[in-house]
């Protein structure tokens, strides 16, 4: 799975819809967010779905949840539904607490990765979605393999068509910043837990 061209895949199922289907969309951040919305709007009625108990301290998890939140209610933006799951920063710490060493994009991240990606599935199917999807691929720091085969078995679990997507392809994290920067969202300096804040 390691040379696939995951940005083709998409491009392939996009371009093989006959309506526009209900995504769930999970986001971790509002500055991720911009550019794959902006990529999807056009073909998918876009839900997205804030589900990141990895984020800490909570005010900045507070913090991401509300600029998503503002996004949301900006021109181009405006009209796409928002679902903010718990916030259960103990089951992310019970999860990785014995993973504090490891470096990002490693063990851990599989982890957090298939414990976000799972809820999604789950909320997915629950609400009658016919695809879910995740922007964490925007990053250039997130590894698009890991993240399309632990989304290509949920697939399979759930029962819900899974988004092939790298989303930093095609400039997407340029797009990201630019759009960011006009928007003045807030970007934040780590990815979202404490090991990779103090590191």
């Amino acid at each position: 799975m390691n040379d696939v061209n995951f940005d083709k895949l998409m491009i392939d199922q996009v371009g093989s819809l006959n309506h526009k289907p209900r995504l769930l969309l999970h986001a971790c951040c509002a500055p991720c967010a911009t550019a794959v919305i902006e990529r999807l709007r056009p073909h998918f009625d876009i839900t997205v779905y804030f589900y990141n108990p990895n984020i800490q301290p909570e005010d900045e998890y507070l913090r991401r949840a509300s600029e998503l939140r503002r996004l949301l209610t900006m021109e181009g933006y405006e009209g796409i539904g928002y679902i903010e799951g718990e916030y259960d920063e103990d089951r992310y710490s019970s999860l990785t607490e014995q993973m504090s060493e490891d470096r990002e994009g490693g063990a851990r991240c599989v982890v957090c990765h298939d414990m976000r990606l799972e809820r999604t599935a789950q909320v997915a199917r629950d609400g009658g979605y016919e695809y879910f999807a995740t922007t964490l691929s925007i990053s250039p720091h997130k590894n698009p393999t890991l993240i399309n085969s632990i989304g290509e078995k949920l697939s399979q679990n759930y029962g819900v068509e899974w988004l092939y997507a790298d989303f930093k392809k095609r400039g997407g994290y340029q797009r990201s910043v630019q759009l960011s920067n006009e928007l003045g969202i807030y970007r934040q300096s780590y990815c979202g837990c404490l090991y990779t804040r103090d590191r």
